[in-house]
């Protein structure tokens, strides 16, 4: 079943959208749920074909299905990705619909309490469909929600309490289940407040935006921010699961549906330059919502992360990879203001300031910073800081970067060709301070 994505002013998706394709062979797994709620695993290959459809292949005699085993297969079954953590793996469910497939939910919810967490903005839109897919079929089940307010600037303690308030109120116990039901802030404090609350509840994700889904809904990183510096609160608390119904993008305003697009092409430089290159041939369809082409990205950026968490969780190397351009970027979000500038945004900006470091270093070709700036311009993302951004503002919020150990800013920068970088703290004072200067007035 094909979803339509479209704004909430009904962008209509003709035919002058579908942009050709090239084909991208990836070898996964594809897991099935079956009956009994284990899973079923065949080794399967993705094709990305011209004519944006997907092939499975398996190597068992499974039938070729022509629509996307990331949107649902034939049966309407999702896609899934697991995380590999030992005890503690979990599958990412990606696909349409899949807010209407209450089984899904329903395996990862073991007491008889649950408080959904979301905001303002998505309330509205999806809490009530939620509670559905949550007591459909379970009349003891009770569920609980809370509202918070819709923004960065609102990822803090004071907001945080209101979590703890609702969930003392209505006596949650500790076999209750926390729901994240929102983008990346509601993700961050639903799970660190089911990491504190009790010593730690479970927990789901249910992520709405681009970001959430393909970067800060996976992986357990959860927390708030401080006036002093962003994520400087929080635990590694892994979700019981991570539900990506597709169809919720259709009411993501486009500004947030590019902010997200800066983690897509974070995984493109950092470790898939295939990815990359599908991403510069199709970044017109991503931007029209393609639904075929945004599944795809959804699904290679989830593996990606996957398999990073998988390797270290508690990014002790690995993972900081993950943080290309977030250490200008968080500089930017926390010195120009929480929530005026999207967390992709600041991203974006801080990526080619990375970028322009590394080719100070003399560590990749003139060739890879032209194209990462023009992948950003076409995804409509800005690439440079704002203007009141000064070089002594970037110099006090990285002293406090958390990637700072035993007083050396450690920075991921690329290095080599396409798709390589590393994380490290040995380079050239100088090259530091030559990019702040290019990029601020002061």
């Amino acid at each position: 079943m094909a979803a339509s994505f479209c704004t909430q002013n009904a962008l209509s998706l003709s035919t002058h959208h579908h942009h050709q394709k090239p084909i991208i062979p990836r070898d996964f797994h594809v897991r099935f749920p079956t009956s009994s709620g284990s899973f079923s695993s065949l080794p399967g290959r993705l094709e990305l074909n011209a004519t944006t459809k997907f092939r499975v292949s398996s190597s068992s005699a499974t039938p070729l299905m022509d629509q996307s085993p990331v949107q649902t297969t034939s049966s309407g079954l999702p896609a899934i990705v697991e995380v590999d953590l030992g005890n503690r793996s979990y599958p990412i469910y990606i696909g349409s619909g899949l807010l209407h497939q209450p089984h899904l939910l329903q395996r990862h919810v073991q007491g008889k309490k649950v408080l959904v967490v979301t905001n303002t903005t998505i309330a509205p839109l999806y809490l009530d469909k939620t509670i559905s897919a949550l007591t459909d079929g379970k009349p003891n089940v009770t569920v609980e929600s809370v509202i918070l307010p819709d923004g960065e600037k609102y990822k803090n303690m004071e907001t945080l309490m209101k979590v703890f308030d609702k969930a003392i109120e209505t006596r949650m116990d500790r076999r209750c289940t926390f729901v994240a039901l929102g983008g990346g802030v509601i993700g961050d404090m639903c799970g660190y407040a089911a990491a504190s609350y009790l010593r730690g509840v479970n927990f789901v994700q249910i992520p709405t935006t681009v970001m959430a889904q393909v970067d800060s809904s996976v992986g357990g990183k959860t927390g708030i921010n401080h006036p002093l510096g962003k994520n400087m609160i929080g635990a590694f608390y892994q979700p019981q699961c991570v539900l990506i119904d597709t169809d919720t993008l259709n009411t993501l305003p486009d500004r947030e549906l590019a902010s997200g697009l800066a983690e897509v092409i974070k995984y493109g430089l950092i470790r898939d330059a295939e990815f990359f290159e599908w991403q510069e041939k199709n970044m017109p369809a991503l931007l029209a919502r393609d639904p075929s082409a945004f599944a795809y990205a959804i699904k290679r950026s989830c593996e990606n992360k996957a398999e990073v968490v998988s390797q270290d969780e508690k990014e002790s190397g690995l993972r900081a990879t993950l943080n290309l351009g977030h250490t200008f970027g968080h500089a930017i979000e926390t010195g120009f203001g929480y929530g005026q500038w999207l967390h992709g945004e600041a991203v974006a900006a801080g990526t080619v300031m990375a970028v322009d470091m590394s080719y100070r270093l003399g560590w990749i070709e003139d060739s890879l910073v032209k194209r990462v700036d023009r992948i950003l311009k076409q995804a409509k993302l800005p690439t440079a800081p704002p203007e009141t951004m000064t070089v002594e503002m970037f110099k006090s919020v990285m002293a406090v970067d958390k990637k700072v150990a035993d007083g050396l800013l450690r920075l991921i920068l690329l290095k080599g060709p396409l798709g390589n970088c590393v994380f490290t703290g040995d380079y050239d004072r100088k090259a530091l301070d030559e990019t702040l200067h290019a990029f601020c007035k002061s």
